[in-house]
């Protein structure tokens, strides 16, 4: 299946699974797409933090993104993350994942860079990258990564697929109006779903699809129709999700897929696992919301 032409589109963060020695489990990665086919999520987004991919090697990211495109074998799409300020490694690693099957490249906005050196970055990134770049601008800290009119610039480039949010809808309210209309918007977590819906997003790209996937397409779609009242049910379902879930992390994240029988989901070493007494929580706000 290409990339979608409809909206929304829903994809998520695809967590890696490991087995008992540490090692990449490419078997149980397989298995478990096939479970998330048969899910509404749109496509499988690979080599990121949810995937913990700086403790991966690029031989196992290649490998991964060439199992997961295998896997799904054209029935829905793959997008690699690269997070990396060089240009010249941005670029020689889009086309080492584009080889291996993504149809997409995310590229996160360096961070600390000047204005102008992040304009450049995308400029020369999306003039040399195989596949459409699609943006992220998620930095994991309170300081933006650049300004909204440098974002709305870099949008507009050509071979730009669309653009991730970070979690600051203040700034993202500045951002929206910039990013041409036949470019992707997606909010990028389940709790603030049908917020972003509302500020005009119209697709979305969190680790919550991967546990809650019908119910983050439901919000999105009901969002596009412009159903905002209806979503608040859903959305305090997912937000409650949300807020259990990501307080252990990715290991929480696992937690929950491997409570709902997904394999091999196991943070990879030194990072620990959840305690049984969070198991237990995760355990309950997924019975809370119906899932399993």
């Amino acid at each position: 299946m290409p990339i979608p032409a409809g909206d929304p589109i829903v994809v998520a963060p695809t967590p890696t699974p490991f087995a008992a020695n540490d090692s990449v489990d490419y078997g149980a990665l397989v298995r478990n797409i096939e479970r998330w086919l048969e899910t509404p999520l749109s496509g499988f987004v690979l080599t990121t933090a949810n995937g913990e991919e700086h403790s991966l090697s690029e031989e196992e990211r290649v490998e991964i993104i060439r199992v997961v495109s295998n896997a799904h074998s054209g029935r829905r799409f793959t997008i690699a993350g690269i997070d990396n300020p060089s240009e010249r490694e941005t670029i020689r690693l889009a086309h080492g994942y584009a080889a291996a099957g993504a149809d997409l490249v995310r590229v996160r906005i360096p961070r600390g860079l000047p204005t102008q050196a992040v304009i450049h970055y995308f400029q020369t990134v999306a003039e040399n990258s195989p596949v459409p770049v699609i943006v992220i601008h998620q930095t994991f800290s309170d300081t933006p990564a650049s300004t909204p009119d440098a974002v709305g610039q870099i949008c507009s480039l050509r071979n730009v697929f669309g653009y991730i949010t970070d979690h600051d809808l203040r700034f993202e309210g500045y951002v929206r109006p910039l990013v041409p209309d036949d470019r992707r918007f997606w909010i990028c977590n389940g709790g603030l779903l049908s917020y972003g819906a509302l500020m005009g997003a119209n697709g979305a790209c969190m680790w919550l699809g991967n546990v809650a996937p019908s119910l983050c397409m439901e919000i999105m779609q009901m969002g596009l129709e412009g159903k905002f009242s209806e979503t608040r049910p859903l959305q305090a379902v997912a937000s409650r999700l949300d807020q259990t879930i990501i307080r252990y992390g990715v290991a929480g994240v696992k937690a929950a897929l491997d409570i709902l029988g997904y394999e091999g989901m196991r943070p990879r070493a030194p990072l620990p696992g959840v305690s049984k007494q969070g198991r237990r929580e995760i355990a309950a706000v997924l019975d809370y919301a119906g899932i399993g």
